[in-house]
């Protein structure tokens, strides 16, 4: 395993768990709860709502990154050599997602990435961050037994396949191009998108096969 860390000493919240949230968290659960008690909202809307942006909207973004880098050779080659631009050359840029690199899957070698103190997460390809990604036991173990997390996701890789560990910061967030599935040749874009999967984008799953979707 080879284990690509940066440094944490950036300024960005840490989220070990509920007695360390950070003040605007702490301020955010607070409107919640009043917000819940006098009736103005529902805990299950918002629930659903941080669900849509977490596994729908964000990650909808990432799948048209990745299919297009399935589709088009020249952008996979400038989406691998200069993710950053590339991204934003689709329209999605900003915060968290200033400084982006896109790492590809092999038969040789399979990439996770983590953020080992806090949650760093590229929200403009990714949405908002799985519960998962921010807990403490997936932090640790990703970087001490990646194959045994991976394998808890459902992954089971060949032993000859390497994985990599990206270690994310707030200077530098990843994105997983998965391999892409067999039997798409000729499948526009739009279709080989509905084949990517958040967890593939981060490595802890594997896009879907062709006779998982429905096609129109």
């Amino acid at each position: 395993m080879t284990h690509a860390h940066h440094d944490h000493d950036h300024d960005h919240h840490h989220d070990h768990d509920h007695s360390e949230l950070s003040p605007i968290e702490l301020r955010v659960r607070a409107l919640e709860s009043i917000l819940v008690e006098k009736g103005y909202v529902d805990p299950a809307a918002i629930d659903a709502l941080v669900e849509t942006y977490e596994t729908k909207v964000g990650p909808r973004n990432g799948a048209r990154v990745v299919a297009k880098a399935w589709a088009d050779s020249d952008y996979r080659a400038w989406l691998l050599r200069d993710a950053t631009a590339a991204i934003a050359s689709l329209g999605f840029m900003g915060r968290q997602g200033e400084h982006m690199v896109a790492v590809e899957n092999t038969p040789e070698e399979h990439n996770l990435v983590v953020c080992t103190l806090c949650s760093c997460y590229p929200w403009p390809v990714l949405g908002l961050p799985p519960v998962w990604y921010k807990s403490a036991p997936y932090r640790s173990r990703a970087v001490i037994d990646p194959r045994g997390v991976l394998a808890e996701f459902g992954v089971t890789l060949p032993a000859t396949t390497r994985i990599r560990v990206w270690d994310s910061t707030a200077e530098m967030r990843y994105l997983v191009v998965p391999m892409r599935p067999e039997g798409t040749e000729g499948w526009s874009e739009e279709a080989l998108a509905d084949l990517v999967t958040r967890d593939s984008m981060i490595g802890t799953g594997l896009p879907l096969r062709p006779e998982q979707v429905v096609r129109s």
